[in-house]
């Protein structure tokens, strides 16, 4: 979910500048700094974000520049008239030295800086949408371009997934005789207990009997892989979803480690896991 985008309109003296930067992030959150006298576009570059992305910690810095040449200050004609009346008005009530020049240039709003004042509000603001789309449009394809890497990483960690689950399903522990004499000395060191009643034991019995069977995770592990590589091909933004089936994967992995009757089949559950943690890792990367 990484990239930056930068897009620039000129429109008579000024130099519109608008770029866009996103990072990582679970939902998506918008961040704007606009140049002074634009906060009214505020709400329509966010609607345009909010279309064109769906996750990410998103960033759009809107600058406006006078292109050189041009004078930064300039005098409000309606300022200054208002102010010379009311100059007038009192001189005749109040005693008191008439101002001086740098005086009447210093009350707020005589003299006004040029930065975008002489533009043509409906000009302005259709450039800066015009450029933040094209700026939004470069960063959509660079996330892309991101994305379309990190799922052919995905694709290989799924691989690595479906071939440790296939190796547990397929493990000596797993067999009936592996299971049936493991059952036998659990139940054996039970029943050597005379506390224990009968009733008792049978229900010891089940509880094993069902430990000892892991074909539910890995029924649940193959299933998880092809839904994770269905979301894949499906694109669009469905990094939630996959952040959601990396955490179902994760909680195969350790049920599987906790039902495992020997070491061999321990250490391929805990392989399974940092491969689901890489996964993990990776999910947090996309849209």
């Amino acid at each position: 979910m990484t990239g930056f985008a930068r897009a620039e309109r000129t429109l008579g003296a000024h130099r519109l500048r608008v770029e866009v930067k996103s990072v990582n992030g679970r939902g998506l959150d918008i961040r704007m700094r606009l140049a002074a006298g634009l906060d009214a576009l505020e709400m329509p570059l966010r609607q345009a974000l909010g279309r064109a992305l769906h996750r990410g910690s998103v960033t759009l810095n809107l600058t406006l520049d006078r292109a050189a040449g041009g004078s930064g200050l300039r005098l409000d004609p309606l300022a200054l008239e208002g102010v010379l009346d009311a100059l007038e008005t009192l001189a005749g009530r109040i005693a008191a030295e008439p101002p001086r020049l740098e005086g009447i240039l210093a009350i707020p709003g005589v003299l006004v800086t040029n930065d975008g004042a002489d533009a043509d509000e409906a000009a302005l603001a259709a450039a800066v949408l015009e450029a933040a789309g094209e700026a939004i449009s470069k960063l959509r394809t660079a996330r892309q371009a991101e994305g379309a890497a990190i799922a052919a990483v995905l694709h290989g960690h799924l691989e690595t997934i479906s071939a440790l689950v296939a190796r547990a399903a397929s493990h000596p522990a797993r067999s009936r005789e592996a299971i049936t004499e493991r059952l036998r000395g659990q139940l054996a060191a039970l029943a050597a207990d005379p506390a224990i009643p009968a009733e008792r034991l049978v229900q010891e019995a089940l509880l094993l009997a069902t430990k000892a069977d892991i074909q539910e995770e890995i029924d649940r592990l193959h299933a998880h892989v092809a839904a994770a590589r269905a979301l894949l091909d499906e694109g669009g933004p469905v990094g939630r979803r996959l952040d959601f089936l990396a955490q179902e994967f994760n909680r195969e992995a350790n049920t599987l480690c906790s039902k495992a009757n020997a070491v061999d089949l321990t250490a391929i559950g805990l392989d399974l896991k940092a491969v689901i943690d890489q996964l993990r890792e990776q999910v947090q990367n996309i849209e």
